[in-house]
């Protein structure tokens, strides 16, 4: 009797054996299986805190990316003819596009790292294949905005060029003008050179007595020495005392004065504006 129960206390702890060693294979089994869960669990956890500070930095950038709201200010300029893009504001102009594009391909970058960061870590976000599908079309948007700033820093520069050519012309179109009311042209010579010349004559007296001079006003502009006289007021003649110089043509004589200089006469405009009212003065010298 002892014998079988003995016999029947070993079957016993034997099964009892047998079921713990199976039981703690399940435990092992078990716990490996939550380690591995908790390990997955953080992985996620961490790429999805991950993907979501790189949406985030994608955004600040693209929200950085302000065109039109003071990173660039294009203001065109025409109310006057003078006001007008200088060049060193549209190298400005130009830099703070570039500064645009660079945070643009940046900001692509990001997004695209991203993506490839999604992939290779299998992480599955709801909602994130929109999410970077909106930070796209924003990217896009930023782009066309940029290319139509620089196409407005060309269409400005074509214009000023444009402003610039008509101030040019008529600026030129006023010193031309300028210029011809300025200017008179003064030829000075004896009597018998001014007479051979055409530029003037003898009238009136008798039988070759008395006879005046007087301009004949047939000029040869070659004979002629052009000045301006806003710039130089003074002709001089070549003789030293001032009975030996006569104007013969029609000047106001309150609008010059003769007067000698250093051993010779000059003549002294005083009033250009009245003085140039006749455009040919003719000199004669003794």
């Amino acid at each position: 009797m002892r014998q079988l129960l003995k016999v029947a206390l070993y079957g016993i702890i034997a099964v009892l054996l047998a079921a713990t060693a199976v039981v703690y294979q399940q435990y092992r089994k078990t716990a490996a299986e939550l380690s591995t869960t908790q390990s997955a669990e953080e992985t996620a956890r961490a790429n999805y805190t991950e993907a979501f500070n790189a949406i985030s930095e994608i955004q600040d950038s693209l929200n950085a990316i302000a065109v039109g709201s003071g990173n660039l200010r294009l203001k065109e300029q025409s109310e006057t003819p003078t006001q007008r893009l200088t060049e060193p504001s549209r190298r400005e102009a130009l830099e703070s596009i570039a500064m645009l594009n660079q945070s643009i391909e940046h900001t692509k970058e990001k997004i695209s790292q991203l993506e490839v960061a999604l992939k290779k870590s299998n992480t599955k976000i709801a909602g994130m294949e929109r999410v970077i599908t909106n930070l796209k079309q924003t990217v896009a948007e930023r782009e066309s905005q940029i290319a139509e700033l620089n196409g407005r820093v060309d269409a400005l520069q074509t214009q000023v060029t444009g402003l610039e050519g008509t101030v040019q012309e008529k600026d030129q179109a006023l010193e031309d003008r300028r210029k011809e009311l300025a200017e008179v042209s003064y030829v000075i010579g004896t009597k018998k050179t001014l007479s051979s010349s055409g530029i003037i004559e003898a009238k009136g007296g008798l039988l070759g007595l008395g006879k005046t001079v007087e301009v004949t006003g047939k000029y040869d502009d070659n004979l002629f020495t052009t000045i301006d006289t806003d710039a130089q007021t003074v002709i001089e003649a070549p003789v030293d005392k001032i009975e030996k110089v006569k104007v013969l043509s029609g000047q106001s004589p309150s609008s010059y004065q003769l007067v000698v200089e250093d051993g010779h006469v000059a003549l002294h405009i005083t009033d250009p504006k009245e003085f140039r009212k006749v455009k040919h003065v003719v000199i004669m010298t003794a």
